[in-house]
């Protein structure tokens, strides 16, 4: 086999990747612009029906559903099977945005829309545009994710600020004195306020009512813009179809830089 017959073989297959990439994105888009505001939910794969987290999260989705959101999670077990659960008895909307993972992922029975996704990518950019607030229960790696992807796209205003909830203090507590001692007081890695992007709630019920209260002041958190003052947003405060901020260009001090819009 030639360089040039490998090269050009290689570029063949990125090039059908996009358009893998892309049918993602379609197929996505198409099934999440008709559920409406709704909730995205995170938590551990390995909590037990048995374990109160479980329980919370259960709740949590059946009564945000009462008061019209829809419900998204991951798909899978634990947490996300009791969130989807909730929703779905409750007569709701219960979204599982399941994954292919060499470990296979069992999704779980309580979804009444269901995508599959190959790219991690693509279905985060699902949880993120489709949902008026991020729910957070204790979790691993992925909750991890899920919860600071959201702090960055919010502290940069790069997306409208939603709502963020952790639920269960004894999990997020030592985790916020250490941004707060370490990454605030140590380093001065972020900003003071940056700590106001987030609440730390034992309480059901509060998390719903913040919810609710945070939606009621900004709805074009569920779409286009509905008040003049949002229709009179300059241009780089203007949400994007993809539910991202336009912003302004990055400035730079290199020469002969090529900048793409």
């Amino acid at each position: 086999m030639s360089d040039g017959e490998f090269t050009y073989r290689t570029a063949a297959e990125e090039t059908w990747r996009i358009f893998r990439i892309m049918a993602e994105f379609v197929e996505g888009i198409d099934v999440m612009s008709k559920v409406g505001p709704a909730v995205s939910i995170f938590g551990s794969s390995r909590t037990t029906p048995d374990n109160p987290y479980y329980h919370q999260a259960e709740e949590l989705a059946a009564k945000l559903t009462r008061h019209d959101f829809a419900v998204i999670t991951g798909g899978g077990p634990g947490i996300m099977e009791a969130a989807n659960k909730g929703a779905f008895e409750a007569g709701g909307k219960s979204i599982g945005l399941n994954i292919w993972i060499p470990m296979e992922q069992e999704a779980n029975a309580y979804q009444n829309v269901s995508l599959d996704f190959h790219y991690f990518f693509v279905r985060k950019v699902m949880f993120v545009k489709y949902a008026v607030a991020f729910a957070c229960f204790p979790g691993g790696f992925g909750t991890m994710d899920e919860f600071f992807e959201s702090m960055t796209l919010v502290q940069t205003e790069k997306i409208r600020p939603f709502k963020i909830v952790l639920l269960g203090s004894r999990f997020w507590n030592p985790m916020m004195d250490w941004m707060r001692e370490t990454m605030l007081g140590t380093h001065g890695n972020i900003s003071p306020e940056d700590l106001d992007l987030f609440t730390i709630t034992d309480d059901v019920d509060v998390a719903v009512s913040m919810i609710c209260t945070h939606f009621e002041k900004d709805r074009a958190l569920a779409g286009q813009p509905h008040t003049t003052e949002e229709m009179e947003m300059t241009p780089e405060r203007r949400t994007t179809a993809e539910g991202t901020v336009y912003g302004v260009p990055p400035r730079s001090k290199a020469r002969n830089r090529t900048r793409r819009q």
